[in-house]
């Protein structure tokens, strides 16, 4: 396993158990709405460490683990790609982005609750991933159907996006999925450009 994807993985865990031994580490440390300190009486609030320590927090051990397998998956793929700084780099502009939208749609819904997981990160990898390995076969998990990297993404996105809109399956952070995705595609927009730009001269 490359060296940043394995030490994603080990912080993941680690901040996992932390949780689980110390469930006030969930207050600071999630991902809480901007103006959720005067909803709350000030207990908890916003502060800025929150937008990258949120993605290193998860619900359950389903949560982690669905997310580990993917960053395993897809990143290891995707740092060899990349190069470690590149993609360490790549990975949290990915969970930036998914908080800096998912703080933008709970600011527009008026939800105070927080939000944990590296999904917003998972979501970015997933993206490069069937960016640079689009024939690669991805294997659904209901039901179990092979299908190219480049259709899975697709489909994926456009479901996180149904279920945002329409609020199916509540307590899941769907556009803060799809925030990761965006960031991450800008990302390598910005890098495509700017090496365009260095060949011309």
């Amino acid at each position: 396993m490359p060296p940043v994807t394995l030490a994603l993985i080990v912080a993941n865990v680690v901040g996992y158990l932390l949780q689980t031994t110390a469930p006030a580490l969930l207050g600071p440390f999630a991902l809480w709405p901007l103006d959720s300190a005067a909803a709350t009486a000030g207990e908890v609030g916003f502060a800025p460490w929150q937008l990258v320590t949120y993605a290193f927090l998860h619900g359950s051990l389903l949560h982690i683990g669905f997310n580990m397998l993917a960053l395993y998956m897809f990143g290891s793929a995707v740092e060899r790609v990349f190069g470690e700084r590149r993609y360490l780099v790549y990975y949290f502009v990915c969970v930036v982005s998914a908080a800096a939208t998912q703080l933008l749609v709970a600011s527009m819904m008026n939800a105070v609750y927080p939000t944990i997981g590296a999904s917003g990160g998972v979501f970015g990898l997933l993206l490069a991933y069937a960016i640079y390995f689009p024939n690669n076969r991805v294997m659904l998990l209901f039901p179990p159907i092979p299908l190219p990297a480049r259709v899975f993404v697709l489909l994926y996105a456009a479901l996180e996006l149904y279920l945002g809109v329409t609020g199916t399956q509540e307590g899941v952070a769907h556009f803060a999925h799809l925030g990761g995705m965006a960031g991450g595609y800008a990302m390598l927009r910005f890098w495509r450009t700017r090496s365009t730009a260095f060949r011309r001269r």
